[in-house]
């Protein structure tokens, strides 16, 4: 695969970024992708290693290998199809998966690994420019219809899969626009979501319905999911109007923080932040948008929805932004020979850390706790923090360590605990402890919940999680659908 010497010759190169001064004036991605002959030297890298690791490493098992060779030889058209054999949206993963795949690189265990995210970047933009990704109809009708519920990744992806096969398809979203939380929970400067839209229109031309602002059972009241719905259907009409469901909502439930002070005006849920500010940038007029601009900014929570408030917030204007993570500071370089293939832990500077630390804004801190928000008249002043260390299984305080931050806006981004739990009630779909649709992932019966034609994918279905992940269990589902309505399916697992 690839250039038998190649990954001794040649380096790993590094997909650009565009100047910060330059991409902090706008929310567009600023990522510069290998040109062709750069990603061919990329491609080059990929050894003849025998065992592909990175094949387990990648959740919808990307025939990585192959494609990397095929971008070698410069025959893209067959890269493209080797990718779409695995992979409904490269596209999306090629922008904002973490690349397990490179973690599981068998020249990652004691080098630099091949760059696939970057290579399959590449690819995926290359097939659009050149019309190579088409819609594909299907050839025959089967006259069942399918209901998918959320518009996600898994969603489009089960949706695709099943309308590719005959089924008449239907996506329903509670939101205004199709995309779920790659809409709405990823900033534009990450992904631009005119990759969403083009799906979604090739989609259509397959055969695809979708139904937006319409709401599938209820929502709790005071939610602070976003809702745009204007339409209302129950449970129970959804089930007599279609032969199968698939439920592939989001875990959409942000995980809270009950200390005192949590009503204070200026205590927000990162997923109120961040969508507001992809609605402004597609166009909507919001009355009181949620924003940054001249304020002291603390984020709590140090995964990628905590690095995207610190994004955000700069470009707002943020006076300062400072980051909490609960754990301590992981290294800054994993022991290869230890957690390799598997993901390690390793200290991450995102792109938003490097330009509010260029900025002069940035602070991070590790092993941190909050104990109470503090404010006056009703309005967030700041917060109280302790530092804490792990022992015998939980947190302890450190005696001495209390401290005072000045806040003018806090945002909680600390995960998601589960999906919208109204919906799933309203299905009577039983949830496994974690608060998940509860479905196993067998080949038989895979993804069925215990209501009857009723199946779960997704985060939905798994708890929150990746992108890459939505999309293999959406490809499931569809099989498992396929199979339940038709009596066997020759769907791809």
């Amino acid at each position: 695969m690839g250039k038998v010497t190649g990954f001794m010759e040649y380096e790993r190169l590094e997909e650009g970024y565009m100047p910060v001064a330059e991409r902090l004036k706008h929310y567009k991605e600023f990522v510069v992708a290998l040109d062709d002959s750069q990603a061919k030297i990329q491609g080059a890298r990929c050894m003849d290693c025998g065992t592909p690791f990175c094949n387990n490493g990648c959740p919808v098992n990307n025939i990585i290998p192959d494609f990397n060779d095929l971008v070698y030889q410069g025959d893209w058209q067959n890269a493209i199809t080797v990718l779409h054999s695995t992979n409904n949206f490269p596209e999306f993963t090629g922008r904002i998966c973490p690349a397990p795949c490179e973690a599981a690189c068998t020249i990652n265990v004691n080098g630099d690994a091949v760059g696939i995210k970057s290579i399959e970047h590449a690819i995926i933009d290359k097939a659009w420019a050149n019309g190579w990704v088409q819609p594909q109809p299907p050839k025959h009708k089967t006259g069942k219809k399918v209901a998918v519920v959320g518009s996600g990744p898994a969603g489009l992806a089960a949706a695709q899969q099943l309308a590719r096969v005959g089924h008449d398809v239907t996506v329903f979203e509670k939101n205004s626009r199709i995309g779920g939380l790659l809409r709405y929970g990823i900033p534009d400067f990450k992904m631009e979501k005119s990759h969403i839209d083009r799906r979604v229109a090739q989609m259509e031309a397959e055969g695809v319905v979708f139904k937006t602002s319409t709401l599938i059972g209820a929502m709790p009241e005071g939610s602070k999911v976003t809702n745009d719905a204007k339409t209302v259907i129950s449970a129970d009409e959804l089930k007599a109007q279609f032969d199968a469901v698939v439920l592939t909502g989001g875990a959409e439930q942000s995980r809270d923080l009950p200390v005192p002070g949590r009503d204070l005006d200026g205590v927000h849920f990162a997923m109120e932040f961040l969508p507001q500010q992809n609605k402004v940038n597609a166009g909507d007029k919001l009355k009181n948008q949620l924003r940054a601009d001249g304020k002291h900014v603390i984020v709590i929570g140090g995964g990628d929805t905590g690095s995207d408030c610190v994004g955000t917030s700069t470009r707002h204007g943020a006076l300062s932004v400072t980051q909490f993570e609960l754990m301590p500071q992981p290294p800054e370089q994993e022991d290869k020979p230890l957690v390799w293939p598997y993901w390690p832990l390793k200290l991450r500077t995102s792109s938003s850390h490097e330009e509010s630390a260029e900025k002069g804004i940035l602070q991070r801190e590790f092993a941190i706790s909050t104990k109470e928000f503090i404010g006056k008249n009703g309005k967030l002043t700041g917060l109280k923090t302790v530092h804490v260390e792990f022992k015998d299984g939980k947190f302890i305080e450190v005696p001495g360590t209390e401290k005072e931050y000045k806040a003018d806006l806090v945002l909680l981004a600390m995960g998601f605990v589960n999906p919208v739990a109204s919906v799933l009630d309203a299905f009577g779909v039983d949830k496994d402890a974690r608060g998940n649709a509860r479905a196993t992932t067998e080949f038989t019966g895979g993804y069925a919940t215990n209501v009857a034609k009723v199946f779960a994918a997704g985060d939905m279905r798994r708890g929150q999680s990746l992108v890459v992940w939505a999309i293999r269990e959406g490809r499931q589902a569809a099989r498992a659908v396929d199979e339940f309505l038709m009596g066997y399916s020759d769907l791809p697992r």
